[in-house]
């Protein structure tokens, strides 16, 4: 019985240790968006008001840095970062309030996902786009789905916002009511960025070893897939007529409710792929979906793939799919691996240098 309590007492404590941390960065990450503003407002007026240019501010930055010692974040091209992510901004509120104000409303106005992203992210998605509605996008899905600086990144280049709805798939007219069509365009992507990896150009036809690799780091994969992923399986095992068959990755998708099968191929898309995975999902709707879930949909992840080819395959399945692409890191290939020395031997000579 002790043991017991203590063992919740020590779980309790724990999950109220991560809050609170959680709470700290979140309260520190809004008040430093709010610093930056605010130093962007008393920037602008004095380019505008003052003509500052770019010496003065080159100035500014080195007697701050002289002034806090240790100071870090005001480097010149940051204090004009903070300029631009005012000036972004302030038109969008539509108010002459003060700069401190203004901050606040921001904050308010756009809700917790604004003051949830770091500056960096920030500043990345207001360089990228121009409308409203495509930066308050992005800002959200990088806060809802954690993404890092890279994969924003990635999705910036991409035009991810932009493909929303025109998507390689069959959803219009399979997708049936009770999952809403916009929310099933928006969980699925046009293109997963995998940089998490690590996969030579002698490896890049292999199958089984991306699939191993996707699962041995399965947790940054569903975050690549976006939020509501839970992940039950690899190999899927399903018999129908006394015969196996299995499924790449098998998920299940919490805001839909829905199965999601992922079936993973290396090279080109081809259109019999489809016929494969249509199969799979009628056996998955028939023997696996339980009464309260919608009907399985189904991820066809390639190499690459050509849109209109994808668009004739689909014309006559009955079952929701689509196509998308995706992108591994690189790793040096085998011939190579004893040219150069690994992480450790680097590790170690830096170390010895040091030392010297």
């Amino acid at each position: 019985m002790y043991k017991t309590n203590y063992i919740q007492t020590v779980k309790y404590l724990k999950e109220e240790i991560l809050k609170s941390r959680y709470y700290i960065a979140k309260v520190a990450n809004r008040e430093l968006l709010l610093l930056y503003f605010k130093v962007g407002f008393i920037i602008s007026e004095r380019v505008s008001k003052e003509k500052w240019g770019n010496k003065t501010i080159e100035v500014l930055s080195a007697d701050l840095q002289n002034e806090l010692r240790g100071l870090r974040g005001f480097s010149t091209s940051n204090l004009k970062n903070m300029r631009h992510f005012y000036e972004e901004w302030k038109p969008v509120l539509n108010t002459t309030k003060s700069s401190n104000e203004i901050g606040q409303l921001l904050t308010d106005q756009f809700g917790e996902s604004f003051a949830n992203i770091g500056f960096t992210a920030h500043i990345e998605i207001i360089s990228k786009t121009k409308s409203i509605d495509a930066r308050l996008f992005y800002i959200t899905k990088t806060s809802q789905e954690f993404w890092s600086v890279r994969t924003l990144k990635h999705h910036l280049k991409n035009k991810f916002f932009e493909q929303q709805g025109q998507l390689p798939n069959n959803f219009s007219k399979t997708i049936k009511a009770p999952i809403n069509k916009e929310k099933a365009l928006k969980t699925f992507k046009d293109h997963y960025l995998l940089d998490f990896i690590k996969i030579s150009d002698e490896e890049a036809d292999n199958e089984k070893l991306l699939e191993s690799k996707i699962v041995n780091n399965i947790k940054k994969f569903i975050m690549s897939l976006g939020a509501d992923f839970a992940f039950l399986g690899n190999q899927y095992r399903l018999i129908v007529d006394d015969e196996e068959y299995f499924i790449d990755l098998l998920f299940f998708n919490r805001s839909l409710k829905a199965l999601v099968a992922f079936e993973l191929k290396t090279g080109k898309f081809k259109p019999e792929y489809l016929g494969k995975m249509n199969f799979y999902l009628s056996a998955l709707d028939e023997y696996v979906k339980q009464k309260d879930e919608n009907p399985s949909i189904g991820i066809i992840l390639c190499k690459e793939k050509k849109n209109k080819i994808v668009e004739f395959a689909f014309r006559d399945f009955n079952k929701a799919m689509e196509v998308a692409t995706y992108n591994t890191g690189n790793k040096l290939p085998p011939k190579y691996k004893n040219i150069l020395p690994d992480a450790d031997t680097l590790k170690k000579m830096m170390d010895l240098n040091d030392e010297n």
